[in-house]
């Protein structure tokens, strides 16, 4: 089996206040998600807390880039380190945000793995928006939230989309969007980069557990890849406890369809929460059924049978598609580091023969992240809505 190691990644820097008074409260949805028995549900190891810097917008005003920039940089960087280190002992990451600029950490570590490995790790962005606005489409930028795709595509301020140098942490060719809204105010921007996407409508035509397989078939070229999961895919009708509830959204069946589907491989790296705000919650009602999904959600990880991560050869290097913006041309990926060679060997999920049993080995190879890093060497009836 898999063994899952929860990570708390409670920052709310990437977003607005929701009034001149207060913070947002979706810092507090990691503990309100353990308050409902997550960690022993899931018979995960604690993997503890990354604490962010203290939330204080100052005399930010639009035009001054993205707010938070440089705490929201160095937090990324602290949180790549504590993912890689998951992933060095052969574990499943499951971070709890927080909201959605997680995803800057978590991308800077699947860069940093890709680069040890030789190859490319793709996205599944599962999430009822974009979050594409950056300087080539909109007036200004500000929300680091409403912005992680674009940032971690390459598009927007050096500080936040070049990281130690990287820029960018997945190509456009290696992400896969699903579970937007039909009319998503950048839509045509996804499909100009080259960006694939499946919105509601059609994820709902094919179905969950057969839009999760075709996600697979488009990042076949990846050597493996990460999950974001912002539970705003959601419809408000099911879980309005969120910062920009937006109907047109998907059931909670769907989603723990969509997210067994996703994890139900070696080469699913990893996965993360954001965006639940317990401050909308205050019975708790939806913290507790989003911790039924993810626990039936990420049942095939601790399955007895599943295996632990294992990368694909890498695929050719394709070029990406240029998008019709003002942002500077991504700078090539570095060379890969001489490290051993992943395993490749790919069977249908079950039983490795091969496999040891002592999930404290690191099956990408000792210290793998931490050298690509440093550079040393060697169920549908409680749906509540329709989903037909």
């Amino acid at each position: 089996m898999r063994r899952i190691a929860v990570l708390d990644a409670p920052t709310n820097l990437g977003l607005r206040p929701p009034t001149a008074s207060s913070v947002p409260g979706c810092a507090k949805a990691p503990g309100a998600l353990r308050d409902h028995g997550l960690l022993a549900r899931l018979r995960a190891r604690d993997a503890g807390c990354l604490t962010p810097p203290r939330y204080d917008p100052g005399d930010w005003r639009p035009g001054d880039g993205v707010c938070h920039a440089p705490e929201i940089s160095a937090y990324s960087a602290a949180l790549a380190d504590r993912i890689g280190a998951i992933i060095d002992r052969g574990e499943f990451p499951l971070v709890l945000g927080g909201d959605c600029s997680v995803l800057l950490g978590s991308a800077l570590a699947m860069h940093r793995l890709g680069e040890a490995v030789g190859g490319r790790i793709g996205l599944v962005f599962v999430d009822g928006h974009s979050d594409f606005r950056h300087p080539g489409n909109a007036s200004y930028v500000g929300a680091a939230a409403g912005e992680d795709l674009a940032l971690v595509t390459g598009r927007g301020q050096p500080d936040l989309a070049a990281i130690e140098g990287r820029r960018p942490y997945f190509r456009d060719i290696d992400v896969v969007v699903l579970g937007i809204r039909a009319q998503d105010e950048y839509r045509l921007d996804l499909q100009a980069a080259g960006i694939t996407t499946r919105p509601v409508p059609a994820l709902r035509a094919e179905g969950a557990a057969r839009t999760a397989q075709w996600a697979h078939e488009q990042l076949v070229d990846c050597a493996g890849y990460w999950v974001h999961i912002d539970v705003d895919v959601l419809d408000p009708a099911v879980m309005p406890a969120v910062d920009a509830p937006d109907p047109g959204g998907i059931a909670f069946a769907e989603l723990e369809i969509l997210l067994a589907g996703l994890v139900d491989t070696p080469h699913c790296l990893g996965v993360e929460l954001t965006v639940f705000d317990p401050d909308y919650d205050p019975d708790g009602a939806y913290a507790a059924e989003i911790v039924n999904t993810v626990v039936a959600g990420l049942a095939p990880v601790a399955a007895p049978g599943a295996v632990p991560p294992r990368l694909l050869p890498a695929g050719p290097v394709a070029p990406a598609p240029r998008a019709a913006d003002s942002r500077p041309e991504p700078e090539p990926l570095p060379a890969p580091a001489a490290v051993p060679a992943p395993a490749v060997a790919v069977e249908p999920i079950g039983p490795d023969p091969t496999a040891d049993d002592d999930l404290g080995d690191d099956p990408l190879g000792p210290g793998l992240l931490r050298r690509a890093a440093t550079g040393d060497e060697p169920d549908p009836a409680r749906s509540g809505i329709d989903i037909a």
